[in-house]
């Protein structure tokens, strides 16, 4: 490693970290970089498992043992085909465990690990590769392939795809691809010729090597390459085990896309600090399924999510005995007054925490367990707004859910609210070795280890990132109260200036909009105009039972959209909204966006945010038909 001194350690949960946050050089267990720790970890662990997937149905266990075996393999097997240290290689694939086998077998040997969202098309793959100038391409199946098949001409610089599925690709004999067991048997020929290797690899890394590479979801313009770290990534593992603590034997669902540096830090980098097991949600599509399975002892998502669980359990209300609905309104009840003094951080007095005990032996307990919530200690928002009303459903059926805020520029960790130091509205206190200033004109500014190197190949994205005297520009406007707590108030760039000369931030009424069980997203309207409108996305599931259930005919989404009965329900929810705002800041009309959208249209990100501009260009119609 290094001959630098030891700091002083501090031990959180079992691991060692410094005892002062932000110290250089920083070490988690001793170790100054990611593949250190994975290292360690793996001697350590063995055969304990680190991981499970589902093959055919069934849960099936990978150890530490297997995760070492696996990585050390890959790694050997790219040096042998090319890689140099600092090269790039992409990853396009769901979720499962050669993606974390492949992670810290690139960062072993000082490769550059960058994943493609499997949503992306083949001219955004292209675009990716060879921005990054990746070696590598790793798909995951025969649909991914067909993206590197689309555009091999364009991607001259690539060397070689390797395929970690071989079905219906038996036949397939191109120069340029490989399959994954091939690749082991290269890796495990370089191994028996050279042991050791590997291991000398790992011992090369230094804390300011670029461990991987974060392309920006993209919501304006192309997506950029964030360059994070070694010593990016540690911080970020210190300040979660610091303010958000994980435990050894804690099972964690990794189901967001890992190309995101949020499910990449709770699914790969937070368990290999705190030696947690990671279980893949089967798709997308599963989650809910896959949540009931494991049981989680805390679980990360993005609000999104948490709408859609709310979203469910409506349902499931409203399909109840009027006895089911008139026993699950008082449970709700005793919860939301429990919570207001748990978030206040007073003591339950012992009247309303017996209430909250009957009711929640009664109630609330089993529609945890029927959630897969029953053994969450903790849940997780971030990477987007989320309603404060949500916030405190949650907390009152008994779900501590916190929210926090983070970038792909600062690891994506910067802020957060904790169960016991809780401020519901805010994104919480700036985490430990992190520090936080607002400018002027009300943007909030990060400085820290866990702020990222800059942008790929972007030198002048990088200095419009960073003041003059090197603190990171979030765009975020926001203020810091006399507790520390931090609130966003919106995007700099999304401030709506009315023509009026009314600066108005949407993101409050957009959050007040989703929380309506009907609205899955909202998009406010009114720059240089004289009063606020709004696109609105229903939800598909809810506002379907509301109209099966009122026998309204409809025979697609657009024609669900275009029933009358819908948009009188709409309106009746965005008049309620209207109360909570000041006359200038209610929404006078509003349209319906009569297209289902997903991560694969150009207007939603991978991580299910709204591509503001691009929404209101495409649907431009509809606004103009607003304000004539």
């Amino acid at each position: 490693m290094d001959a630098t001194p030891l700091p002083p350690q501090i031990s959180i949960n079992g691991v060692q970290f410094n005892a002062t946050p932000g110290q250089r050089p920083l070490r988690v267990d001793g170790c100054i970089t990611i593949s250190a720790l994975f290292q360690s970890r793996c001697a350590e662990l063995g055969d304990r498992t680190a991981q499970r997937e589902k093959d055919l149905g069934i849960w099936k266990s990978y150890s530490w043992a297997d995760y070492w075996r696996h990585a050390k393999w890959i790694g050997l097997a790219l040096r042998e085909l090319g890689l140099n240290r600092g090269d790039v290689v992409s990853i396009l694939s769901e979720d499962r465990k050669e993606w974390m086998w492949f992670d810290m077998g690139i960062q072993c040997v000082g490769g550059i690990a960058s994943g493609v969202y499997t949503t992306d098309s083949a001219a955004q793959l292209q675009y990716l590769i060879n921005d990054s100038g990746s070696k590598f391409l790793i798909v995951e199946d025969e649909e991914h392939l067909d993206k590197f098949l689309e555009i091999e001409e364009s991607v001259a610089d690539l060397v070689k795809v390797i395929i970690l599925e071989g079905e219906g690709l038996h036949d397939l004999k191109h120069p340029r691809c490989m399959m994954i067991d091939d690749l082991y048997a290269v890796g495990q020929k370089a191994d028996a010729e050279n042991p050791g290797r590997f291991e000398a690899e790992i011992a090369l890394a230094k804390p300011q090597d670029t461990a991987l590479l974060v392309y920006t979801s993209g919501t304006t313009g192309q997506p950029k390459g964030a360059m994070l770290c070694h010593e990016n990534i540690l911080a970020a593992m210190e300040s979660g085990a610091r303010a958000l603590p994980a435990l050894s034997g804690d099972e964690q669902l990794c189901f967001l896309p890992l190309c995101h540096i949020l499910e990449r830090d709770v699914s790969v980098y937070f368990p290999l600090a705190a030696r947690c097991t990671v279980n893949f949600a089967e798709s997308p599509e599963t989650v809910f399924a896959n949540l009931q399975e494991v049981s989680p002892s805390t679980f990360t998502a993005v609000p999104r999510v948490w709408e859609k669980i709310y979203a469910y359990v409506q349902i499931l209300t409203q399909e109840a005995t009027p006895l089911g609905r008139l026993a699950f309104g008082l449970a709700l009840k005793a919860g939301a007054q429990r919570a207001e003094y748990l978030n206040a951080g007073k003591p339950v007095p012992a009247a309303i925490a017996g209430k909250f005990w009957i009711w929640d032996q009664l109630v609330l307990k089993n529609l945890r367990r029927m959630l897969g919530m029953d053994k969450l200690r903790r849940g997780g928002t971030g990477a987007a707004p989320i309603s404060t009303d949500l916030l405190k459903w949650y907390w009152a059926i008994g779900v501590p859910l916190v929210e926090g805020f983070g970038m792909t520029e600062t690891a994506g960790l910067a802020t957060l609210n904790t169960v016991k130091s809780n401020k519901i509205g805010t994104i919480g206190k700036v985490v430990d070795g992190c520090d936080i200033r607002i400018s002027d004109d009300g943007e909030i500014q990060l400085k820290g280890m866990n702020i990222f190197q800059g942008y790929w190949r972007n030198n002048a994205k990088t200095a419009e990132s960073f003041t003059a005297d090197g603190w990171l520009c979030t765009g975020d406007v926001g203020h810091v109260d006399e507790d520390g707590y931090v609130t966003i108030t919106g995007r700099k760039k999304d401030i709506i200036i009315t023509a009026g000369g009314k600066n108005i931030t949407p993101a409050e009424i957009e959050s007040r909009l989703k929380f309506s069980q009907y609205i899955s997203d909202a998009i406010i309207i009114g720059d240089r105009r004289k009063y606020l409108t709004a696109l609105i996305m229903i939800d598909q599931e809810n506002v379907e039972k509301f109209a099966q259930d009122r026998k309204i005919p409809f025979s697609n989404f657009a024609s669900l959209c275009a029933a009358p009965e819908v948009s009188k329900l709409i309106g009746a929810e965005v008049s309620a909204v209207n109360t909570e705002f000041a006359r200038v800041e209610q929404i006078k009309d509003f349209r319906l966006i009569d297209v289902q959208l997903t991560a694969e249209d150009d207007e939603l990100t991978a991580t299910m945010k709204l591509k503001r501009g691009l929404v209101e260009k495409k649907h431009g119609h509809l606004i103009e038909d607003m304000y004539t």
